[in-house]
C-alpha cells in the first residue's frame, strides 16, 4: 500500500487517550475565479472515490470501543471542528491489522483543513496503536 507523509494523519499513533491525529491535512485556500464575487465551494469526497485508511497496527486494551471521526475546519487549530463521518469498534475488534470501514474520504469534506479524531469510550488504554491516511489504493489481500 503506498501512502504518503504527506497525507499521513497518523503513523504507529499510541492512543491513550481522546486525541487528534498527530497530523493534519491543509487543503489549501479555495480559488477564486477572475472577477468572481466569492472563493470557489470546495468538497473532495464528491467524484471519484479518494482512497483512506485507517488500521490498527497495535492491538488495543483496557478500553469499550474506539471511535475515529473524520474531521474538518476552517482553521488548522480546529477550534469548531465538523465531524463528517464517524466509525466505533469495540475492543474485541480493535486487534492488530483490523481495519476500519472509513475507506473513502466522505462527501461533506468542504473545509481547508482536515484529520481524524480518536475518541475512547471507556477507561483508556495502556496499549494501541494507529496508522491513517490517504493512500494511493487499498490493498485487499
Amino acid at each position: 500500500m503506498l501512502m504518503s507523509q504527506n497525507q499521513t494523519f497518523s503513523d504507529k499513533q499510541a492512543i491513550t487517550g481522546d486525541a487528534a491525529s498527530t497530523n493534519i491535512i491543509d487543503l489549501g485556500k479555495a480559488g477564486r475565479p477572475v472577477g468572481a464575487a466569492a472563493d470557489l465551494s470546495r468538497d473532495i469526497g464528491k467524484g471519484e472515490p479518494l482512497p483512506l485508511l485507517v488500521q490498527v497496527v497495535q492491538g488495543f486494551n483496557n478500553l469499550t470501543r474506539l471511535k475515529v471521526s473524520v474531521q474538518v475546519d476552517t482553521v488548522a487549530a480546529f477550534s469548531s471542528p465538523k465531524t463528517v463521518v464517524a466509525q466505533e469498534l469495540a475492543l474485541a475488534e480493535l486487534k492488530a491489522g483490523q481495519r476500519f470501514a472509513l475507506t473513502y474520504v466522505p462527501e461533506g469534506v468542504d473545509q481547508r483543513y482536515l484529520r481524524l479524531y480518536y475518541d475512547v469510550v471507556g477507561t483508556a488504554p495502556s496499549t494501541g496503536q494507529i496508522t491513517a491516511g490517504i493512500v494511493a489504493g487499498l490493498q485487499t489481500a
